[in-house]
């Protein structure tokens, strides 16, 4: 994932690491189930009609991910610009921003299919966080203020197409989808051939918001800003915004597309309640995601131990372990389907979009979690590697990795 801020190890912030050090190795879950958790009728895991308690979770936890991920981004972004004139942060936002939709349309595509013909091309994290970056970097002329409203009120404001009836087909519906609305239905899938097909799931705007105002809020980490007012506001908002989230959701008032219900039991109820929508994503989506990390940030700021040590290596280098982990977990993928039996005949499923994926590959979720504990610990030694490296060196093209 992005990481701008690149300034001598004594400046670096150490809670910005240990968040973005945490969600990273989260994240590496999810990608371990979508590649190796075996599941013939390909469920949804937040299905509450089919999915398991810890099926849900497994899932569920890697929502934080995505959300921190944008916003930190967007505090990098400030304090990256603390170093640049508002031409050259400008001019670096997009460069950078535009270096990652490549990234993501070539080496990721590529990484989640193994297609060589990239006849299915996934646009994902690395796609919202490139435009928001190119919005952004048109943005920072702007003052901060100006910034901050735009951010705030498409962050709260964006869920009200929840009440607008609007196109459902045709060029206008799938640029509201594409924008605004979000999520997996046919408007997802953009066809460039009959052979070939482009997915896209994330709702661009209401993500670049949230990218906005991690911007905002990077003006509070700069040198001269007070650490404990700093704490506060971190404190304060998080609290704030899982109220917000609290009291919403339980009345169902605003914020998601699909409303809470009763389930048979209390742990599925209780499921159905957390069930917040990312593709958009939904207002008490980000409430939920983003107060947790707030509150995250506020309580490690000057937490020194061995296992935030450890976290910061991994929160160092976040575009280089993104880009390693997928090939990591792709190679341990193709290993383990031609050792559980399979051919070559067997590696592009006509029924799947991904090769060396056939629906009975792959474990039960106790497998799952063993093949993200092996990765997680076979990256930390390049990431510890490549972190050194970067504290040490100054090539422009760091900035880029």
């Amino acid at each position: 994932m992005p990481n701008l801020y690149e300034p001598s190890a004594k400046q670096r912030i150490r809670s910005i690491d240990i968040l973005r050090g945490i969600i990273m190795l989260i994240m590496v879950l999810d990608h371990a189930r979508h590649f190796f958790h075996y599941d013939p009728a390909f469920i949804d895991p937040t299905d509450m009609a089919h999915t398991t308690p810890l099926l849900f979770f497994t899932r569920w936890i890697t929502h934080f991910c995505a959300p921190n991920f944008v916003f930190l981004t967007g505090v990098s972004a400030y304090l990256a610009g603390t170093r640049r004139t508002k031409s050259e942060l400008s001019t670096f936002l997009i460069k950078r921003g535009l270096w990652l939709v490549f990234i993501e349309v070539v080496v990721l595509s590529f990484a989640f299919s193994l297609n060589p013909f990239y006849n299915f091309i996934t646009l994902q994290v690395l796609w919202l966080i490139g435009w928001s970056m190119v919005i952004l970097g048109l943005l920072v002329w702007a003052p901060l203020k100006v910034i901050a409203v735009i951010g705030a009120l498409i962050f709260f404001g964006h869920d009200i197409f929840d009440y607008i009836n609007i196109p459902d087909h045709g060029i206008p519906a799938r640029i509201l989808h594409q924008l605004f609305t979000g999520g997996t239905g046919r408007l997802s899938i953009t066809p460039l051939s009959k052979t070939h097909v482009i997915f896209n799931m994330y709702a661009l705007i209401p993500w670049t918001s949230i990218m906005l105002l991690g911007y905002v809020f990077g003006s509070i980490y700069t040198k001269e800003y007070n650490p404990q007012k700093r704490r506060k506001i971190l404190l304060y908002t998080g609290v704030s915004l899982l109220a917000l989230f609290v009291v919403l959701r339980y009345f169902n008032i605003y914020g998601n597309p699909s409303p809470w219900v009763i389930q048979h039991n209390g742990t599925y109820t209780f499921m159905s309640f957390l069930n917040v929508s990312k593709p958009r994503p939904s207002l008490l989506f980000a409430c939920l995601t983003l107060g947790t990390g707030l509150i995250v940030l506020a309580l490690t700021e000057n937490i020194k131990t061995r296992v935030t040590g450890i976290l910061i290596i991994y929160g160092n280098v976040p575009f280089f372990f993104y880009i390693l982990h997928f090939y990591i977990l792709r190679a341990i993928n193709v290993i383990l389907f031609f050792a559980q039996g399979y051919s070559i005949r067997q590696i592009n499923s006509p029924n799947h979009s991904f090769w060396f994926s056939t629906p009975d590959f792959g474990f039960n979720l106790g497998g799952v979690y063993g093949v993200w504990l092996f990765v997680i610990f076979i990256l930390y030694f390049p990431c510890r590697w490549f972190s050194s490296y970067k504290k040490n060196h100054n090539q422009w093209w760091l900035s880029y990795l």
